[in-house]
């Protein structure tokens, strides 16, 4: 198995996860015709794509699932609430699922696991293909124990560091928009990511990569202090960029569980 980003960040999210022959796509908040480039940069047609997951109705991470998946016919896979939202309605197929449900896409087995997020019913996703098990985990305001035991052993780890406290509290965003990024509704801050690091199995952990981080709330610099509190080095992580996300990482089949 193998994933790779298009862009991560608050003008747009997409992830992409292969493995065998399936080929998915997690969220997609560019237009049809950036995403096609962005795909193009990792060698990659639209038309390969076997299915769209979204994990909620924010623009950012579906405002382009929809055209994507009706000019390439591809069918689109999100929670009940987030269907109810009609933010994907013009697509070319919707599938429905539960919280917390188990299904498999091709080669890839997927779950979907609740978290604490402003949406209706926003999930994050936990997939596998043979022993290797990658965790996307972004978009959430608090880490729960739930979100604990479902992310705690991933060899493959996409994690939000969204903001830093002090900057975001000091920064030029309105009070509601701060109360509401800082919330247990909203999105992760280095410590809380750093927190929910300690309670992995970092051992087993090949590949963190640094996801949605903001632009006028953070800094790599902090991010990676935070990071040095629950890791011993930087060697295995890898930043996620808003413009260019980031290349293939790799997770081979035979790894231990």
């Amino acid at each position: 198995m193998r994933f790779a980003s298009l862009g991560s960040g608050s003008k747009g999210n997409a992830t992409v996860v292969a493995a065998a022959d399936t080929l998915l796509m997690i969220d997609c908040g560019f237009s049809l015709r950036e995403t096609t480039r962005r795909l193009e940069r990792l060698g990659l047609a639209p038309q390969q794509l076997d299915a769209i997951l979204v994990t909620h109705e924010h623009s950012d991470h579906s405002a382009g699932v929809a055209a994507l998946s009706r000019k390439y016919q591809i069918p689109v896979y999100l929670t009940h609430g987030t269907a109810s939202t009609g933010r994907c309605d013009p697509s070319f197929e919707l599938r429905h699922f539960n919280c917390d449900e188990d299904f498999s896409i091709g080669a890839i087995a997927v779950t979907a696991v609740a978290v604490p997020h402003d949406a209706v019913e926003p999930c994050q996703y936990r997939l596998s293909c043979g022993n290797a098990t990658l965790g996307v985990l972004t978009d959430l305001g608090s880490i729960t124990p739930h979100v604990i035991e479902h992310f705690r052993a991933c060899h493959g780890l996409l994690l939000e560091f969204n903001h830093d406290m002090p900057m975001l509290m000091a920064g030029a965003y309105p009070p509601p928009l701060k109360r509401r990024v800082a919330g247990d509704w909203g999105h992760l801050n280095n410590e809380q990511s750093a927190q929910l690091l300690q309670c992995v199995d970092r051992a087993q952990l090949r590949h963190l990569v640094v996801a949605h981080i903001s632009e006028k709330n953070n800094h790599r610099d902090l991010v990676e202090r935070a990071l040095l509190s629950a890791l011993d080095s930087l060697d295995n992580v890898v930043f996620a960029e808003q413009g260019e996300g980031f290349s293939w990482l790799e997770l081979p089949s035979g790894l231990g569980v």
